[in-house]
Formats: C-alpha cells, structure tokens, sequence
C-alpha cells in the first residue's frame, strides 16, 4: 500500500511526499483509514513504528474538512505524558499541516503561561498539552472545548505509569460527551484497557506487535562490569569505537548530573535531560545532541519520552531500569523506521535481578561480552544458568572500530561460573506541580502536574 491510496487530502499528501514517504508504516496503514471513517480506536504499536503520523494525518484531514476554530475553541486535544513528546507531537502536526490553511498550538509547563494564553484567543484547531498544564488553562478560561471534535491519549501506558490518571479524569468531565476517541499506547495492559472502559466507545482494536516485544533493527548485547568501574568502561567504548552520538540512560537524576561530569573529564562532551532541568535546559541539551554538540546525552526514563532523533546508532543502559519495560521503550529510541541500531547495558552483580526481570519480558537472552581490562569480580550468568558452571560469555577489547563494541572478541569460559547470583518506510514521529518536571516512579498514588 501507498500514500497515495490512503484517500488523503492533496495538502497532505504533498506534504508527505517531501519528506520522502511513499509506503505507511504497519501501524499507519491500519490507523489512518480507521481514525478517517470517525469511530473510537484503540491502537498499540512498539515504539518507532510511525504511531504520531498514525493519527495526526487523518486528524488533519477531518478537521481540514471543516470549519476553523475561533475565539480559544479547541477542535481537537492532544495529550502527551511529557514536554518532550508534547513537543516532538507538535512539529509533526506542523510538518504535514504546511499547506492546510489550520491553526495548531503546544502548551505544557516549565514556561510562562501568559504567551500560551495569547497564542490561544485566536484559537486551535489542534491542541497538544500536558495535563496540568492544560487544566491550568481552562480554569482561567484560556480554552474553549465546546467544539472539541476528537481527544487523542499518546503514550496512555505512560500517562498512567506517571499518576496523570486523576488529571484524565478530570480533562474527561469537561469535554463534551460527543467526540472521536483515540487511545494510542505501546500496549494493551490491564490498566490500559480499564482506562479505556471509560473513554472509548466499541473502538476498532488495532496491534501490529506482539507485546513488549522488542524490534529486530536493534542489537541487543550486554558488558559485565563492577558497578565502580562503569564509567570508565562507558568512556572506553566511547573513544574505542568513536561513537559519535549516543543516548545514555541513567536511572536517577543525580546520577545523570554525576556521568555528565565524569564523561566531561575524560573529554567527552555530554549534557544531561531529566525533570530538574529548566525546559530550557532540556531543549538546548537536546538541539545540541542532535547537532552534534553534545555527543553523549544523558537521559532519565521520562525525560526521555519523546526523544525522537533520525538514525539515532547506539543506546545506552549505563543502569539497568527498575521496570522491565522501560527496557523496551529505552532500545526503542534507536532502530527507528527500518534503521539499525545498537543497544549496550552495562550490568553489574547488583542487577542481576532486573536482567532477568527484562530478559524474561522479552523472551530471550541478550548476549554477554566481557570488556578485557574490565572484567568484573563478580561474574553475570547466562539467562537460566544462574548457579551452573560452564556458562559462555564473549570477550573483546571493545575498540574494534565497528562500533559494535568489540563483538569480534574471542569466547571462553565464564569467569566465576557457579556463583551464586547477586542482586524507513513510513514517519515516524511533565512532571508534579512546582518541580519544574520531576521523573516519577511508575505507579504513584498522586498525580504528577506540569510546573506552572
């Protein structure tokens, strides 16, 4: 299937076509047809699959077939669980929208409020917002929903797992009852679907992967290393293989902060995005990486969210996350739109425990290599081996100047066997109150708010 076929208006398939996109994506080529007939969807596809085109293409579309908003009306709403995404979201609905005579907006907090409010009196045909900052809008009467045409929910598994759920509920109550529903996540879990009891209405179920899966455009491989010794181990593979850009995850704030200064002292230039950065902070650290700047950008799992870079070649797992599926959407940021990618954990004894965790999600082991010079005191056994002798990791030097981080190294025995364990087809695409975006922790009872 083609562009071309997909019964879009000519302004958007014009605009499509310059950005050099003949074939949909899986997830666009059911989505879009589906969104454009008008009924309630449910759609889940793995990141990097094109899920934001998904649905901004036929939400042009529609509203390009009708009457303009006026006066802060907002005709369709978008909501996002970051600035991020809210940002990475918007510049997709004004790449397509070019030759579209609409009116679009992006409103979230860490930024002045009054510009946004200017912004809107003449109105928005789409609104991409974040939660708290949205609801701080319509209390002082900034916006209008009474000729809301359709809601979008991107990345609700998120939404959730950052407590936004009691903000939906009340974005929910003040919307009108008549409107186009669209759930967008990266998959259909148990909470997702008692969301989606209240929001959609009999939606059409759209699932182009298999859950939690990850994508075969990404190599997966993982480097034993004392938990002291992980830095130098990261500014090694750094200079080894040249890696010229690379998304680093970090599980803490601090923790992002201190790499940042470390990789600076061994001469890496690094900049870290996480909620206690300004947002802009957080823009100018992420310009910089995509420009080349920044080589190395630290990330926090929320922050992160959003982060939408072309060719993106190597990620990063310097911790191992506490969530197994935040392991899913980390290597997803690399081996986007049927480009290959890289994706190396540094994993310590301590982790042991969410390796397995992460390994079980994904149904399959992810190959061990050992560092030479970096080999660690307490050995990482193979997935299902844990107490057994004779388990086989590789190890290389880490700077065959493939990139790959020495994968060419020769096998041998695991050292400490028997241990007992430790602790581009088609487009592809904050924070509690007064934090400025703080990263939350998955399940909180409270709702996170954008800063105002």
């Amino acid at each position: 299937m083609l562009f071309e076929n997909l019964g879009l208006a000519p302004e958007l398939s014009r605009a499509v076509a310059e950005q050099g996109y003949e074939k949909p994506t899986p997830i666009q080529a059911q989505a879009i047809p589906a969104v454009m007939q008008g009924g309630d969807i449910m759609a889940a596809a793995q990141t990097g699959t094109g899920k934001t085109a998904g649905f901004t293409l036929p939400l042009l579309h529609r509203l390009s077939q009708g009457t303009a908003a006026r006066n802060n009306q907002v005709r369709a709403l978008v909501l996002t669980p970051t600035r991020e995404l809210a940002a990475q979201v918007f510049d997709n609905v004004q790449l397509y929208s070019k030759y579209l005579p609409l009116r679009h907006s992006v409103v979230f907090g860490g930024v002045k409020i009054n510009p946004q409010m200017q912004r809107l009196r003449g109105g928005a045909d789409i609104l991409v917002a974040t939660p708290g900052r949205l609801l701080d809008l319509y209390n002082q009467r900034a916006i209008r929903f009474d000729k809301l045409e359709a809601l979008v929910l991107d990345e609700a598994d998120r939404m959730l797992d950052m407590g936004f759920i009691h903000d939906i509920k009340r974005i929910l109550k003040v919307l009108p009852a008549k409107r186009q529903n669209l759930l967008f996540s990266a998959t259909f879990s148990p909470e997702i679907r008692q969301l989606a009891k209240g929001l959609v209405n009999d939606p059409v179920e759209i699932d182009v992967s298999p859950r939690n899966s990850t994508t075969e455009t990404v190599r997966q491989k993982l480097h034993p290393v004392d938990k002291a010794r992980k830095q130098k181990l990261l500014s090694h593979l750094i200079h080894a293989n040249n890696w010229h850009q690379a998304l680093v995850f970090s599980r803490t704030k601090h923790g992002a902060n201190r790499l940042v200064k470390q990789l600076e002292a061994d001469d890496i230039r690094a900049a870290a995005i996480h909620g206690n950065k300004s947002q802009n902070a957080r823009t100018k650290a992420l310009a910089d990486f995509k420009s080349g700047k920044v080589r190395v950008l630290v990330a926090t799992d929320i922050a992160a969210r959003g982060i939408d870079i072309d060719q993106l070649p190597q990620v990063v797992n310097f911790d191992l996350p506490n969530v197994p599926e935040d392991y899913v959407h980390r290597i997803g940021r690399t081996g986007r739109a049927g480009a290959q990618g890289q994706a190396v954990s540094l994993v310590s004894a301590d982790e042991i425990k969410q390796l397995r965790d992460i390994e079980r999600l994904i149904n399959k082991p992810i190959s061990r290599e050992e560092i030479e010079g970096f080999e660690p005191d307490h050995v990482v056994p193979e997935s299902g081996k844990a107490g057994s002798r004779g388990g086989q990791v590789n190890r290389g030097r880490g700077g065959n100047g493939s990139g790959n981080g020495g994968a060419a190294g020769r096998s041998s025995q695991s050292r400490g066997a028997g241990r007992s364990e430790g602790k581009r087809n088609g487009p592809s695409r904050g924070g509690r109150r007064g934090n400025g975006g703080q990263d939350a922790p998955r399940r909180r009872r409270s709702p996170q708010r954008d800063s105002a």
